[in-house]
Parts: C-alpha cells; sequence; structure tokens
C-alpha cells in the first residue's frame, strides 16, 4: 500500500484534447522526476473532458493511494463556479471508502510563473525582447479568464503589476476572454492609446510600438482559441497597430517546480489530513484551499 499521500493535478473546464496532452505530458515528467510519489491529472467542470478528473483519482487509488493532495493549474480563482473543485473531488472520492484529499489554493502569481510568462513574451517577440530598446516599446495585455468575482478578476491586475516591475515594459495592462470588464478589444484599445500618449525610446529611434497579447492561463484550448479570434478581429480593424500573440505556459519547468512545491508544503503540513480547513478571505463560493475531503464526507461509503 502507497504511504506517502499521491499527487492529483486538476485543470479545469475544457475538453480540448492538446490541453490533455500537455496536462499528460506535465504529469510524466513529474513522475520521471519524482518517481517515489504517485502522480495523476485530470480536467474538472468539463463533463466531456478526455482527462477527467474521477479517471485520474481512480488510477491512484489503484496503486494504493488513500491520501491525495490536490493541486489546482489555476492561475487565479474561479469566482463561483457550478461545481467547485472541492465538490469535484468529493465526487470522484465518493466511491473510495478511507481515501481522504485535500484542496490546495491558486498558484498565483508564483515568481516562477511570472519568469515562465517572460519566457513566452521574449518567444514572441523573438528572442531580442530584453534590450531595453525594445522593452521600452512594447505593451503587454495579460488576459485572464474572467470571472463574475471582482476578487478574482483582481488577482490578474495584481499578477500584472507584478509581471511589469522591474522587467522594463511600456506597460503591462489587463483584459478578460469573458464575464468580466474589460474585454480583449477594450483592452488594446487601452494598449494602442496609453502607447500613443508616452513617447518611447524605440520609436524616437523609428520603430513602432507593439503589442504582445499574453495568456494569463496554463493551456490550449477553447479559451486560447477564443482569445485569439478577439485578437485578430481587433487587428485586422486596426492594420497600423502590431499586435504578437503569446503562448501559454504549457508544460513548462517553472510549472512543475511550483506544483511540486504546493504538494510538498501540504504534506508537511500533515494537519491538513485531519480534516482542518484554512481560512479563506473570500467571499463564499470561491473554491477553499487547504480543505480536507473524503469518501465519508462526500456523501459516499462509510
Amino acid at each position: 500500500m502507497t504511504i506517502r499521500p499521491a499527487l492529483l493535478i486538476a485543470g479545469h473546464g475544457t475538453r480540448h484534447e492538446g490541453a490533455a496532452d500537455a496536462l499528460r505530458t506535465l504529469v510524466r515528467v513529474l513522475g520521471e522526476q519524482h518517481p517515489e510519489v504517485p502522480v495523476a491529472g485530470g480536467f474538472f467542470g468539463a463533463p466531456a473532458s478526455p482527462l477527467p478528473l474521477s479517471g485520474a483519482v481512480d488510477a491512484l487509488v489503484a496503486q494504493g493511494a488513500t491520501r491525495l493532495v490536490v493541486v489546482p493549474l489555476l492561475m487565479a480563482p474561479t469566482g463561483p463556479l457550478r461545481e467547485t473543485l472541492p465538490e469535484a473531488v468529493a465526487r470522484a472520492v465518493a466511491a473510495h471508502p478511507g481515501v481522504r484529499a485535500v484542496c490546495e489554493p491558486e498558484l498565483g502569481p508564483d515568481p516562477r510563473l511570472l519568469a515562465a510568462l517572460e519566457r513566452r513574451l521574449d518567444e514572441a517577440l523573438g528572442g531580442g525582447a530584453r534590450r531595453p530598446e525594445d522593452r521600452d516599446r512594447t505593451t503587454v495585455l495579460l488576459v485572464g479568464r474572467g470571472a463574475a468575482d471582482p476578487h478574482a478578476n483582481a488577482e490578474v491586475v495584481r499578477a500584472a503589476r507584478l509581471l511589469w516591475e522591474g522587467r522594463g515594459f511600456a506597460g503591462v495592462e489587463t483584459a478578460f476572454v469573458t464575464l468580466a470588464a474589460p474585454d480583449v478589444p477594450a483592452g488594446l484599445d487601452r494598449c494602442r492609446v496609453l502607447a500613443a500618449a508616452v513617447p518611447q525610446q524605440g520609436q524616437r529611434q523609428g520603430q513602432g510600438h507593439r503589442i504582445v497579447v499574453l495568456p494569463y492561463f496554463f493551456f490550449a484550448g477553447d479559451l486560447l482559441e477564443r482569445l485569439r479570434m478577439q485578437t485578430e478581429g481587433w487587428a485586422a480593424a486596426h492594420p497600423g497597430a502590431e499586435v504578437l500573440g503569446a503562448e501559454p505556459i504549457g508544460a513548462a519547468a517553472e510549472l512543475a517546480e511550483v506544483v511540486v512545491a504546493r504538494y510538498r508544503a501540504a504534506v508537511a503540513d500533515g494537519a491538513a489530513f485531519a480534516g482542518r480547513a484554512a481560512e479563506d478571505a473570500r467571499p463564499a463560493g470561491d473554491a477553499l484551499p487547504g480543505t480536507a475531503l473524503s469518501a465519508t464526507s462526500a456523501g459516499g461509503p462509510a
């Protein structure tokens, strides 16, 4: 029987095969780097997902796992959902008496993830983005999923400030794909207006300003496709603007490091599996970090 708690990586709300492949890659890399830790991954909030969370729970239990540390692949809170992560995990473990799980909070703007985002910006800019004259003429539009909860959206704004700080970009603005303002076209409008109002060093050298649209989520999928359609529509209406699209973080090494760090912190805090729930300052409706779940508490077999 497995003594060490297993690691369950939880993605959110996609039926996209490319996202499933990226999560499989992340699971494989972590399994190779940490063979002593049973690890699996799946998605919640998407009934027809090719990689469901329930299947990942079944696979870990089949390996002998009785304790699960659930790390969500969320950059920011989602706000109210039809089914939160703790609810999805509780439903998945209900069929396995004696299995307990603890859900960790969103990953947020961890410095390692900000470094991965910066690398995606450099890639979009062709590799020369670290020169001051290049970054001085670049504005970044950081685009989050969007939620009905303003506290969730505020976390994206906080990340934008942290991404801008000390990196030399002309500015980092925010927008949201859905449910919140500003939307992507409005965010691009704001980037263009701010660029026109502030003269950049690069423009004085005869180079134009440019905007990089940076997804603030992990994997490709329907959300990314919607973002790109909105960006392409705005660019077509503004032929004089230079708009570049960056890739999402994906199964980056930094993401693997953050996931493992969250797992280790939860394992070190053994009290979490005794049923202690961490306090959460956000309004009711968000997923509760540190919530311990079991088949009994989920209404499953005792």
